[in-house]
């Protein structure tokens, strides 16, 4: 008995721990999507030349707390024909799912809640989920269109997490572990993104696709199936599905920021940050600049993916699927090839980044030849009616 208390209160205060480690975590990340909102409406007004929030709160930072609020004080309609259970269960699938992968998630070298050796395998496992909550909001809702929702979003999520997990391995290569704060070490001197830009591409693409961003918000684009698995979800039920959105944008851009920008290294760290130990008063200073650098690379991601959103236009279900298939499952077992073979023979590092920036290069002029072509038609019809009307009036004239 006098053994088992020193272990039961060690025990117990590890849970305790974790419990207020989790609910920090999740108090984080609320105020992370509050300022995605507030941000996203801003740099899609300045787009298009709109001012965006500014009444509630000085620029318009109240107003992502006043819509939490309405969605919250929302009456919740459930429908008689639905499943109950499947109904309730389906939104707190999906925001475990985005919310677990944070777990092993680092924003520097020791600020991070639990780190893993396998923390990418962790990452990829735990995404996956949310594939099944999505198909069971539509299934539990018992509304066809939520059904069709549910099942273009199980197509097009496992379609896009292919090339998701091929760059994530050949990152895990590169550095030869799967431990995000081994990947950002080995990025000391140079990023992933200047070595293998294919993956950076690649994983960005497929990352937009994986949180159903613009151009890939086809399974609940609302000018055809209304809405898709949400469609009949109201009140505190939608904003669930609206927290796990953002917070997976933000688990992207971070592991973007990650796996290919470095992270929180500073560019030539040891000459960057040489002054510190002079500082010595100040121990917490380099933790907190390297967060404040990570956070930098992320939101300057993030602001990438703002930018597609109010540039290009939604894609259809058939080009979708096609380019998820014909292109970035292509390119991603190809970066795993080119990654193998460099590591392999040990060839310099330019090597591997020209294979990469080549077959980037080839596919994306195929894929541009191929989005133009109905323009090229179009043109060359129009070249030949005016040749045609041009050859007639010379006729008449000369007649």
């Amino acid at each position: 008995m006098v053994v088992s208390l020193p272990l039961m209160s060690v025990t117990v205060l590890q849970v305790l721990w974790m419990v207020v480690a989790l609910l920090l975590m999740f108090t984080g990340l609320s105020v992370v999507v509050l300022s995605l909102v507030w941000l996203e409406r801003k740099a899609l007004g300045r787009l298009q030349l709109r001012l965006g929030p500014t009444r509630t709160g000085p620029m318009g930072l109240m107003q992502p707390i006043a819509d939490a609020v309405k969605l919250i004080l929302k009456e919740d309609i459930i429908p008689n024909s639905s499943d109950r259970a499947i109904f309730w269960a389906a939104p707190v699938i999906v925001v475990l799912s985005a919310f677990m992968i944070w777990v092993t998630i680092p924003a520097s070298e020791g600020l991070v809640l639990r780190n893993l050796e396998l923390g990418l395998l962790y990452i990829t496992a735990f995404a996956v989920m949310g594939i099944l909550g999505l198909v069971l909001a539509g299934w539990g809702s018992a509304n066809k269109y939520g059904v069709l929702g549910g099942l273009r979003s199980a197509a097009q999520l496992i379609s896009y997490e292919i090339p998701v997990i091929m760059v994530v391995v050949a990152a895990g290569m590169l550095a030869g572990s799967l431990d995000l704060r081994v990947i950002v070490a080995s990025q000391d001197q140079i990023p992933y993104a200047l070595i293998l830009p294919l993956g950076m591409v690649v994983f960005f693409i497929a990352g937009l696709a994986e949180v159903g961003r613009t151009p890939f918000d086809i399974y609940h684009a609302e000018s055809e199936v209304v809405g898709g698995p949400f469609v009949e979800y109201s009140g505190a039920h939608w904003s669930v599905f609206f927290l796990a959105e953002y917070i997976n944008t933000f688990a992207i851009a971070a592991l973007v920021a990650l796996l290919f920008l470095g992270g929180w290294s500073w560019p030539w760290d040891t000459v960057a940050l040489a002054w510190l130990p002079s500082l010595p008063a100040w121990p917490w200073l380099g933790p907190l600049l390297s967060v404040v650098w990570f956070l930098f690379k992320v939101y300057a991601v993030i602001l990438v993916v703002f930018w597609i959103r109010g540039t290009f236009p939604r894609l259809r279900i058939d080009q979708l699927m096609a380019f998820a298939w014909k292109a970035m499952v292509p390119l991603s077992f190809y970066s795993i090839v080119i990654t193998a073979v460099y590591l392999y023979y040990d060839w310099p590092g330019w090597t591997l980044t020209l294979m990469s920036l080549a077959g980037l290069g080839i596919v994306g002029y195929i894929v541009y030849r191929r989005m133009t072509a109905p323009a090229r038609r179009v043109a060359e019809v129009k070249a030949r009616q005016a040749a045609q009307l041009a050859e007639r009036r010379a006729s008449s004239q000369a007649g």
